[in-house]
């Protein structure tokens, strides 16, 4: 084993630093984990901090005006970022996804974008990279993500009444804003642009074929995605989910619609067309069909801890490692071990027994992103 003097973690889903395994070994591009499931996109959170307070991510009960965000000194810096893109690549990974929190909050993320952009993959291609946003600040700074290297956006939208919209947001946040958005990142370039709609029954679900209806004919995909039970402060219920076999049934009664193969191994979202040639939906169901089997995911947090599972309770401190001066073979040799140890598939046993499943603390999407 090498031997690295660490600084002490943070104290936020602590977990004992990895040890870095022995010999070194040199990255081969198809890293595999013990279900045989490749490692191919990489999600970072680059910051906690959101100015909405989404009654399903950060309620504002929980993250209210006394809540302590990380300092800044905490977070991956962008260097320290792209440094494990250039890893994360190495390894296999062709997708980077930008969360947050908010990502767009970051200061200067647009210089993060453009040293990312100037990764490639272990095939010497392009990285796909993209970007998750709320809206709230998209229109200002479209046209300068577009420039740094920013491929395309998604962004969240769980109703288009106002005034359900702003009671999810609880910050009292306009839709009209976000719709302006969309339409200047489309303008720009930053497409194809995907809207998330997180539906939650009681909260927004009647507004799933309005949703769907506005989208269509347009070039913008919406996904609908099942509330779900990350974290432990959004009061999740399995009577809150909407499945979405319900979902496709309530739009296909008034459009209808036929499904789609997927675009690829490993993607997240069922996809279905409208009949007519409207365009398509996506429906992700991480609770009521689980896609474990084929999940590609990798997380890191936004100040350094690798999870390898969106519902994961604990991550591995990659930041430790690098501010104690490990090496890029010994980090390379480190996320190789981590990737191929994994076991996750938590969205299936759950799914297969919800009621048995054991309780346990899990990390919050705010910290970790969607």
């Amino acid at each position: 084993m090498s031997t690295i003097d660490l600084p002490t973690p943070g104290p936020r889903y602590f977990r004992d630093v990895s040890d870095v395994p022995s010999p070194l070994e040199s990255p081969q591009g198809n890293v595999r984990d013990t279900f045989n499931r490749p490692l191919r996109d990489l999600r970072i959170s680059v910051t906690d901090r959101c100015n909405f307070r989404c009654v399903y991510c950060m309620p504002k009960e929980i993250f209210g005006r006394d809540y302590v965000f990380l300092p800044k000194d905490d977070l991956l810096s962008f260097e320290e970022i792209t440094r494990l893109v250039k890893i994360a690549a190495a390894h296999g990974v062709e997708k980077i996804r930008l969360t947050g929190g908010e990502p767009l909050l970051r200061k200067d993320i647009e210089q993060l974008i453009e040293m990312i952009a100037g990764v490639k993959t272990a095939e010497g291609k392009d990285l796909d990279i993209a970007l998750t946003t709320n809206g709230s600040v998209l229109a200002r700074k479209a046209q300068s993500l577009k420039d740094a290297g920013l491929q395309r956006v998604t962004v969240s939208l769980d109703s288009l009444d106002d005034e359900r919209f702003k009671a999810m947001n609880d910050v009292d946040f306009p839709v009209s804003r976000v719709l302006d958005a969309i339409d200047v990142a489309d303008d720009v370039g930053l497409g194809p642009i995907k809207i998330n709609t997180v539906v939650k029954r009681g909260e927004n679900d009647q507004d799933i074929v309005d949703v769907a209806r506005y989208f269509k004919d347009s070039p913008f995909i919406v996904r609908f995605i099942e509330y779900m039970d990350v974290g432990t402060t959004n009061g999740w219920k399995m009577e809150e989910v909407v499945p979405s076999a319900e979902v496709i049934s309530r739009i296909d009664a008034e459009m209808p619609l036929e499904e789609v193969s997927p675009n690829y191994t490993g993607e997240v979202s069922a996809r279905w067309r409208y009949k007519d040639g409207g365009g398509e939906i996506g429906v992700i169901s991480s609770v009521t069909q689980a896609f474990c089997s084929t999940c590609t995911r990798v997380r890191i947090s936004t100040e350094g801890k690798l999870f390898t599972c969106l519902f994961a309770s604990d991550g591995h401190d990659l930041r430790a490692l690098m501010r104690g001066g490990c090496s890029d073979a010994e980090l390379e040799t480190v996320m190789a071990h981590l990737w191929r140890a994994r076991t996750d598939r938590y969205s299936e046993l759950r799914s297969a027994n919800t009621a048995d499943l054991p309780k346990r603390d899990k990390i919050e999407m705010s910290y970790i992103g969607g």
